[in-house]
């Protein structure tokens, strides 16, 4: 295990050989059998902080201890089937699929003057695309210096079918739990691939005054 100031890196092994994960900033020991959804596989990348190149490294939103309650686990993994995983596996892959989803904030904020809602969006995206779209939110979550990018996760208390966290990438900073005001770019159905897809993404984002 490696820590630095905004990533762990854990060497886990599933069924194949040991591979490398990185995750935000946490507790981990060894030993521990943990649950995850997804991933962004990096290839050949360098961590300055740690002055080191990792062959590979899969990047996650979330790891789930296989010890917390069933209920909080099925939640965050979005209904995905759990299975039983045997504790000396360390780590095991899920069905593949998009980034966790973040559980829905109880925030509400109105739309700023020339806004949309994260509702508007995921009902109809296509309307929407390509565009530049202010919006917004309160920050939920943030993965920094990922593709050369930061990625940030925005809610506004609204929802579409049960959407209702926005991913936006941004080379700003952005602290968790700020309310903030945004404009980008919509993209819509992007795939990075290795289960790392979005319906639609906020890109190349910049914060409003």
């Amino acid at each position: 295990m490696e820590q630095v100031n905004t990533y762990t890196y854990l060497l886990v092994k599933a069924k194949g050989p040991e591979y490398w994960i990185a995750v935000s900033t946490m507790d981990a020991r060894p030993g521990e059998t943990y649950q995850y959804k997804g991933g962004l596989l990096m290839e050949d990348f360098y961590s300055k902080e740690l002055d080191q190149t990792f062959e590979e490294v899969l990047f996650l939103d979330e790891i789930i201890a296989e010890n917390v309650e069933e209920s909080k686990v099925a939640n965050q993994m979005s209904g995905m089937d759990m299975k039983d995983i045997p504790a000396h596996q360390g780590i095991k892959e899920l069905t593949p699929g998009s980034a966790i989803v973040n559980e829905k904030s109880a925030v509400k904020i109105s739309n700023s003057k020339g806004g949309i809602s994260i509702a508007d969006l995921f009902s109809d995206p296509d309307s929407f695309k390509g565009k530049t779209i202010r919006i917004k939110g309160e920050v939920t979550k943030v993965n920094n210096a990922i593709m050369e990018r930061n990625w940030v996760h925005l809610q506004d208390g609204t929802e579409h079918e049960g959407r209702y966290d926005l991913t936006v990438t941004t080379s700003e900073n952005f602290e968790k739990g700020t309310i903030v005001t945004v404009e980008g770019i919509l993209a819509v159905d992007i795939d990075f691939g290795y289960g790392y897809s979005y319906e639609i993404l906020l890109e190349k984002a910049t914060k409003v005054e």
